[in-house]
Order: C-alpha cells, then structure tokens, then sequence
C-alpha cells in the first residue's frame, strides 16, 4: 500500500473511513476502534514531544558552543 507523504483533507477522511470499516469487518467493537484511536493520539503526541524535545536540546547546545 502506498501512502503519499502529504495527505489532504479528503485524503485523510477516506483513509480514515476504509480504516474504520476494515477493522469493523473484521470484527472489531466500536469500543475496541476507539481505545485503537486513543492509543494512536498517545503515540503521536509522545512523537510530537519528543521531537520538540530534540529540537529545544539542539537549539541549546548551540546556543552554549
């Protein structure tokens, strides 16, 4: 499966929508796609901390060389 690197806001909806109806088909609860969700929002904000993280540790030890 190919991912485009940049998805638009269509883009997103659709992968979103054949997301959902994969794992409904596939037995999954309404519950069970939720707590999936809320796992993926943890991930991503850790992913988002620690890159902004990085960003301020670099900016630091520029800033003391």
């Amino acid at each position: 499966m190919m991912v485009p690197t940049m998805l638009d806001s269509k883009g997103t909806k659709i992968l979103a929508k054949s997301l959902f109806k994969e794992l409904r088909g596939n037995g999954y609860s309404a519950n069970q796609i939720l707590s999936l969700s809320t796992e993926l929002i943890d991930l991503v904000t850790q992913d988002l901390r620690d890159a902004s993280q990085q960003a301020h540790d670099t900016s630091e030890r520029q800033l003391t060389a």
